[in-house]
């Protein structure tokens, strides 16, 4: 049995006002023929299909169109749970329709999917708040999969019952995991866990969240889930939120946050996306591997001390969203941000640094017999540390010196 394992998809996103959805058309193209590639029995979408409560027509349309491509007419399993940045009720609202093309939309923490099969023998065997148990048609090896979407600590209190203390959420979940493992898994089959919460190594640094992620470190009083509150009897943990690749721990299977499939925020500049392929035996996890995504563009950071570089640099990496710091001794002119901006179409930021030099202890004594356009010069020297504004500025000011005169 092979399994691919993507997440945090946010479809509809966008790179300060610039669009992505072109891109993401052309990565989740990518994926789907991935997964046709690979021959896999089924798909884990572990959280944020969407980037937010209300996502357009045109991101809906491109998550169930993609959905529907990745069930393979009924012949795939798809699962896909919600997210932070997900409405659990919009998640479960196709379901009915979903259903009959073997996708599985869980919105909920305690979602309990009824049994049912598709014309492809796409089949829930079994099934429990938080649990399903799936029979596909190119293997003869039972599914078995515990799904966690993300909640918030009102949802989590209402759904799994955790009391409002630092360790509930850990507690309470632990103990609904093992449960369900006790119940449900063996070996027999393949045994997931899949789940959109933070998760980290008891006692190891943290991991970061992306700059722009709705960070979720406090859900239900708890900072994180450790991997220790994983089942033993799980043999891979699909996770969901950080969008980086990373294996958090291979104890007590391995614990993997596949990465989002582009880079949406520049923190996340110059990083490589995957998917994972998990092939699987009764009773064992025989493998894993990453498959790095090659479409949509790279987010870059580049800094310049002079303008004419920064200009031909832009040209030659028209393809790239850029982040551009200029490192200057005045302002950055108009002028100049215009022709920045001519030189490349995804340049997103400009972020102008003014060199700071040290004041002399001279530099702090105003002569208040200076004139007023002079006296400006000077505060403003001695508010910026020794830097002089630029001529643009200084023009600035003429002009309203001049019409207060008049």
């Amino acid at each position: 049995m092979k399994i691919l394992h993507t997440a945090d998809w946010h479809i509809g996103k966008k790179l300060d006002n610039h669009s992505r959805l072109d891109e993401q058309r052309l990565v989740l193209d990518e994926i789907c023929a991935i997964a046709e590639q690979e021959m896999v029995d089924a798909v884990i979408v572990a959280g944020d299909l969407f980037d937010n409560f209300n996502p357009s027509s045109e991101a809906t349309e491109l998550l169930y169109s993609t959905l529907h491509r990745l069930s393979a007419n009924g012949s795939r399993a798809v699962v896909a749970i919600a997210g932070n940045h997900d409405s659990p009720e919009r998640i479960q609202v196709p379901d009915a329709l979903a259903k009959v093309c073997g996708i599985i939309f869980v919105g909920f923490p305690n979602t309990e999917i009824l049994p049912f099969c598709t014309q492809g023998k796409v089949e829930i065997m079994r099934s429990a708040k938080g649990f399903i148990e799936l029979k596909l048609p190119n293997s003869d090896i039972p599914l078995r999969i515990i799904h966690t979407p993300y909640a918030n600590e009102q949802r989590l209190k209402t759904f799994l019952g955790t009391e409002d203390s630092e360790e509930a959420l850990r507690i309470h979940l632990q103990n609904h995991w093992q449960e369900l493992a006790d119940q449900y898994f063996d070996n027999k089959g393949f045994n997931l866990l899949t789940t959109h919460l933070f998760v980290m190594q008891k006692g190891e640094p943290m991991p970061e969240e992306p700059d722009d992620e709705r960070p979720i470190l406090h859900i239900g009083g708890a900072q994180a889930i450790y991997t220790d509150n994983f089942p033993k009897e799980v043999h891979y943990v699909a996770l969901g939120h950080l969008h980086r690749y990373h294996v958090i721990s291979q104890n007590p299977a391995p614990v993997i946050y596949s990465s989002s499939p582009l880079a949406y925020s520049f923190s996340e500049a110059n990083q490589s996306k995957y998917v994972i392929i998990i092939e699987a035996e009764a009773g064992l996890l025989a493998g894993y591997r990453p498959i790095e995504l090659q479409k949509g563009k790279k987010l870059r950071r580049k800094s310049f001390q002079d303008i004419e570089e920064a200009i031909v640099w832009l040209k030659e990496n028209p393809e790239d969203l850029v982040e551009l710091t200029i490192v200057s001794d005045h302002y950055l002119e108009a002028a100049d941000k215009k022709r920045l901006t001519e030189a490349h179409s995804g340049l997103i930021q400009i972020i102008p640094q003014i060199r700071k030099e040290e004041l002399s202890d001279s530099a702090s004594q105003i002569d208040l017999s200076l004139s007023v356009e002079k006296l400006f010069l000077e505060y403003f020297k001695n508010k910026n540390k020794g830097q002089e504004p630029s001529e643009g500025l200084m023009e600035v000011f003429r002009e309203v010196l001049g019409s207060e005169e008049d």
